[in-house]
């Protein structure tokens, strides 16, 4: 008999954790070996022990989905790591498998999917759903057609996405745990490479396009 698959769950809220452990119970060959509310807490677990699949939250307090990613990867790099978000895929899910994710899943996803998703890239494939598929094709034909904010940086468009939810470069800053200088370096770069010119163009921006709530 082969081992379960033992899964490391990353999600800063605790019902959240608790509903996907419940739903992987229903699986023989799957284990939730431990679980982290942070991204800091998910690198810590990571290093002490050994996991087959770290299921993880794009939006964590600390340190967020994508830069845990980006660090599990550098120092893990064939551990499979699924994102899951509340965001739709056309928000993160391509900056999340260019970070190094095996697969991206919304938290909006049937159950079955989320087993049948951690099984694959257990097995060492990929996960996307057939309309990020889609997404990817599309982004690869049309790539100069891409709207702007999908070519800023990871760091500019989470700045871009706070600015336009209505906080402050203080805010930013003590959420990215970034000085108030640097937040204010990506806001001028976002706003040179978006050809804007402040943050009411940008929120209005945001709110266009669906990046905020």
């Amino acid at each position: 008999m082969t081992s379960p698959i033992r899964i490391l769950i990353a999600d800063d809220h605790a019902i959240v954790r608790h509903g996907l452990r419940q739903i992987l119970s229903d699986s023989a060959d799957m284990v939730v070996a431990g679980e982290a509310k942070n991204g800091v807490q998910a690198l810590q677990m990571a290093r002490q022990g050994e996991w087959n699949v770290v299921l993880m939250d794009v939006s964590m307090p600390d340190k967020n989905g994508i830069d845990t990613l980006k660090q599990l990867k550098k120092e893990f790099p064939k551990l499979p790591v699924l994102m899951l978000s509340m965001h739709p895929e056309e928000h993160y899910a391509i900056r999340a498998l260019k970070a190094g994710a095996s697969g991206y899943l919304t938290k909006q996803s049937a159950p079955e999917l989320l087993v049948t998703a951690i099984r694959q890239v257990a097995s060492g494939k990929k996960y996307v759903s057939h309309s990020l598929a889609e997404e990817l094709a599309n982004a690869i034909t049309q790539d100069s057609e891409r709207p702007p904010h999908e070519k800023l940086s990871d760091r500019e468009y989470q700045t871009l996405v706070m600015i336009a939810s209505g906080k402050t470069l203080t805010q930013i800053g003590e959420e990215l745990k970034l000085s108030v200088k640097t937040v204010s370096v990506y806001r001028a770069r976002l706003l040179e490479k978006m050809k804007l010119k402040n943050n009411a163009e940008l929120t209005h921006y945001g709110l266009k396009h669906g990046l905020v709530e």
